[in-house]
């Protein structure tokens, strides 16, 4: 499970869609871009392949929840 998800707009207006991200999983800091589009962009260092399904899912939910809704 995710914790302390953040989320801000990467452009000041607000007017490109796209979202910088930053949350903890296992005890280690992840920071990704979040993509109109879906597509998520990891920054730094990506989750275990083992979990990318999981995590992918938890911040789909989550955008739609906090952003699209």
């Amino acid at each position: 499970m995710l914790s302390h998800f953040q989320y801000r707009p990467l452009y000041e207006h607000d007017r490109l869609p796209g979202w910088s991200l930053s949350f903890y999983y296992q005890g280690q800091l992840y920071h990704a871009v979040y993509h109109q589009d879906g597509q998520i962009e990891w920054v730094d260092h990506s989750p275990p392949a083992s979990s990318i399904h999981d995590i992918s899912s938890q911040i789909h939910e989550l955008m739609l929840f906090h952003v699209y809704e």
